[in-house]
């Protein structure tokens, strides 16, 4: 086993009790085809804000699966490659062995130790970086990396407008990356929930992106006849009623990617006798080549192609961390707040405790939490 800045105990954002807490942990050495990694800095998303909330029921102790980390420690038989010292991200999913979905079903990277089991390592989920981007926008490669996923899905179309519905983390990274992966000439329109969510955009604006407020009284936009793609950046229980909107735009040839995944046996009556979620899973990790789309028509008679997709291709995790390095200040404003573990776990569960997406009054967009090494010590931190 080769080792590197070996600690016997480590900090760990620990939901136990309906709570988060910052517990110590005993250090575990990697077993034969293992990883051990310290983690840099880990992202908060709106799937695990979920998890916080009760609305899932992914077992993991420990969350988050966003972030840039270090090799510490490798078990016999890991490629050099993934030496001590090397920075490294995580690809969270694996495309065909279910036991390994960081930070949902094993212990995700809030924490400063993290064990990769050797069906990631094996299976070439760990990726070296050759540069990782600075600072702490580590924790955008993933949701990036998806927001790429998706574009590329959605450009199959050669659509002349993009409508992303969301303005979370995912929509603020589509309406920045759509001109980047898209083409310049496409029109980018960000569809808002709230107004508070519309204020913010407002003041961090994207040139040439237009915004709107959703709901029921809002004025649908004028699309032209040319093909028009949609992107679904919603909360689970929100990707519905987004489609729902989608399917009512006034526009040329419609492709929608239902990329904020939707709860079990959800359906829609525009849609009737379609399988929303077989739809949107029929995509994983990268696969399968060339993606899977599915033709439907409305009830209206209208014909769409739906897609959608879980997880993300290495491939989508380079580019998106080429990105960040490429063109840094695009997306430097949707790291938020960035703070250390103790203020974290405060913070996460203020978050579990209501629907606000808000910390110390200041609208969160992306939550970076920032590990540094600290002394071991066998004391809990209550």
């Amino acid at each position: 086993m080769r080792t590197a800045q070996n600690i016997p105990h480590h900090q760990a954002l620990v939901r136990e009790a309906g709570r988060v807490r910052l517990r110590v942990r005993p250090t575990q050495q990697p077993a034969p085809g293992e990883l051990l990694v310290a983690t840099q800095v880990a992202g908060l998303c709106g799937t695990d804000i979920q998890m916080l909330r009760g609305l899932r029921d992914d077992p993991a102790p420990v969350i988050g699966h966003e972030g840039i980390a270090r090799v510490v420690a490798a078990g016999a038989g890991v490629p050099d490659s993934l030496r001590p010292g090397v920075p490294i991200v995580v690809n969270p999913t694996h495309r065909s062995d279910s036991s390994f979905l960081l930070g949902h079903n094993v212990d995700g990277l809030l924490q400063e130790r993290t064990s990769i089991p050797a069906t990631a390592v094996r299976d070439g989920l760990v990726m070296p970086l050759e540069q990782p981007p600075d600072a702490v926008l580590g924790t955008l490669i993933e949701p990036l990396a998806a927001v790429r996923y998706a574009l590329t899905l959605l450009d199959t179309a050669r659509p002349r407008t993009l409508v992303v519905y969301g303005d979370g983390t995912i929509g603020q990274l589509a309406v920045r990356a759509a001109r980047r992966w898209l083409g310049e000439g496409v029109r980018v329109l960000l569809v808002h929930h709230t107004r508070d969510g519309l204020a913010w955009s407002a003041r961090h604006p994207v040139p040439g992106v237009e915004l709107l407020l959703g709901g029921e009284r809002a004025e649908a936009p004028q699309l032209g006849r040319e093909p028009v793609a949609a992107l679904l950046a919603t909360p689970r229980d929100g990707t519905l009623d987004a489609l729902e909107s989608a399917l009512r735009l006034d526009g040329g040839d419609l492709t929608v990617d239902m990329f904020g995944g939707l709860p079990p046996g959800a359906a829609s009556a525009l849609l009737p006798g379609v399988e929303l979620a077989a739809v949107r899973a029929a995509n994983c990790a990268g696969h399968p080549v060339p993606a899977a789309f599915t033709h439907v028509s409305t009830v209206q008679g209208r014909r769409v192609r739906l897609t959608g997709h879980r997880g993300v291709g290495n491939g989508h995790l380079a580019e998106a961390a080429a990105e960040l390095c490429w063109d840094p200040a695009s997306y430097r404003d949707l790291v938020t707040h960035v703070v250390g573990p103790r203020d974290a776990a405060q913070i996460m569960n203020d978050l579990s405790a209501g629907r606000r997406r808000s910390v110390a009054g200041s609208r969160l967009i992306k939550l970076a939490v920032r590990f540094v090494p600290v002394p071991p010590s066998p004391l809990e931190t209550q």
